[in-house]
């Protein structure tokens, strides 16, 4: 077990770490496209952040429920935004702004509302079921890869992601050792899982802005695992908060909506009808043909 303050460290540098690659995922998302985009360098330096990011999360899962941890690394979502600013120069509304200060505010009420984590082992189909939510994943991913927008691309990479933070936290109580650790089958879902949601995430800052897309991303990934960790896993919500973290829940939620109304997706996406609302967030920049 990681002691709780060694925990909400590793989650704060989490935190920064996932907010910064976001950032820089979307620049080479700006100026590469498909494929390309995975061997840009602003890319491979975002996935190097991504990485470190994971290994911060691992460590605080070993001290802290899952509904917290996945709660305040959803926080990169305001550093995520702070950086797109002042280094891709996307500007925001004030809806968007106060859509930004919700989703934050929520997932902060709903990590401060989270328990301590429980020791309680995975069920023996869990291994089973987490293969099910990356088999459910990658084909809503090759589904929609080629027309779906950005949202929805965000989405099913935020369920791979989800797989692979359940995976890290089912592993915790049982990996006694490297050896145990190398050979689990949960350690080879999670790699998968985060292949798979690293792939999908950077088709989605293709198709549309940064904010939208990692705003959908952290609330999926806080409420799937989160959801998971206390009905399977033995987390629990502190006595007497179960209010606050549904306020939380609905909070984050209703700011999220907020940030996707009206997002623009990239030529050939597959779009939601015409709304006479100009969208918060300007348009993905892309390199010209050829």
């Amino acid at each position: 077990m990681v002691s709780a303050p060694v925990a909400f460290s590793a989650a704060i540098a989490g935190t920064l770490l996932y907010g910064s690659a976001s950032v820089s995922q979307a620049y080479a998302a700006g100026r590469a496209t498909g494929p390309r985009i995975l061997r840009h360098p602003a890319y491979v330096a975002g996935l190097v952040g991504d990485g470190l990011a994971w290994v911060a999360s691992v460590v605080a899962l070993g001290g802290l429920a899952v509904f917290a941890v996945q709660s305040l690394l959803a926080g990169s979502l305001a550093v995520t935004v702070v950086l797109a600013r002042l280094v891709l120069g996307v500007g925001m509304s004030r809806v968007a702004t106060g859509a930004v200060v919700g989703v934050t505010a929520g997932l902060a009420l709903v990590g401060w509302s989270a328990g301590a984590e429980s020791s309680q082992p995975a069920p023996g189909w869990f291994t089973a079921a987490l293969a099910g939510v990356l088999l459910a994943a990658v084909i809503a991913g090759v589904a929609s890869y080629r027309r779906a927008g950005s949202i929805r691309l965000a989405v099913v990479a935020a369920i791979a992601f989800s797989g692979a933070a359940l995976g890290a936290r089912a592993l915790h109580p049982s990996a006694s050792d490297w050896g145990a650790i190398v050979t689990s089958p949960l350690t080879w879902l999670i790699l998968a899982c985060g292949i798979t949601g690293a792939v999908l995430y950077a088709r989605s800052l293709e198709r549309g802005p940064v904010g939208p897309a990692t705003a959908a991303l952290w609330v999926v990934e806080v409420l799937f695992p989160g959801g998971v960790g206390l009905l399977v896993l033995g987390d629990t919500v502190r006595p007497g908060m179960a209010g606050a973290a549904a306020a939380g829940v609905l909070l984050a939620v209703a700011g999220t909506v907020a940030l996707a109304y009206g997002a623009p997706v990239s030529a050939g996406a597959a779009v939601d009808p015409p709304s006479a609302e100009p969208s918060p967030w300007p348009p993905a920049r892309h390199p010209p043909p050829g």
